[in-house]
């Protein structure tokens, strides 16, 4: 099968991570794979900050735990059965947002080009994991960190910017089964 969509069948959302780092040279891997990445006039607007600290990881969970929790109150009216399964798991793991993935990179993005260009540079990097043996996750409830000052200066987050990541990296423990996709909609003309 062809390499590419060999990784593109195979990704998974990996939400349990071996503890063991990743080699910055991988990390650098995929991140050039994310500079790569189309941009609206070449623009390239954005910027990457990993984060492997331990205790600036217990500060992103302290922050984003509670605020997610907010974010996705409104499930509980709409989805109360999925509301239910994922506050279950807030209650079990540790970190319920990043899964103590050994490194979480921040894309961050700035410009009229960036809500085009940011996401496509989020899945160069997921793609360019997966073909390296390594697991990742978007996590959306993981860029709701920003009423937090000290966090805002760590990751020098600066007026207009936006976080598109953050994408967690590392060794899945597990890979997911495959989700079931819909059939594609399509009309030929």
């Amino acid at each position: 099968m062809n390499p590419v969509l060999d990784a593109i069948r195979n990704r998974r959302s990996v939400r349990a991570y071996e503890p063991r780092p990743v080699a910055r040279a991988l990390l650098m891997t995929i991140i050039d794979a994310a500079n790569r990445a189309p941009s609206g006039m070449n623009t390239q607007p954005w910027r990457f900050v990993v984060v492997e600290d331990p205790e600036l990881k217990n500060k992103l969970v302290q922050t984003a735990v509670p605020n997610s929790k907010r974010y996705l109150e409104p499930l509980r009216e709409t989805n109360p059965a999925r509301h239910a399964v994922i506050m279950k798991r807030y209650e079990e793991l540790e970190d319920p947002v990043y899964y103590s993935a050994p490194a979480i990179v921040f894309v961050i993005g700035k410009g009229a080009y960036a809500a085009d260009s940011c996401p496509l540079a989020c899945q160069n990097m997921m793609l360019a994991a997966q073909s390296l043996g390594l697991g990742t996750c978007w996590v959306k409830l993981g860029s709701l960190i920003l009423d937090n000052d000290e966090l805002v200066r760590a990751l020098e987050l600066k007026q207009g910017e936006t976080i598109f990541g953050p994408i967690l990296v590392g060794y899945p423990k597990q890979i997911p089964e495959p989700p079931v996709k819909k059939d594609p909609v399509i009309k030929w003309i």
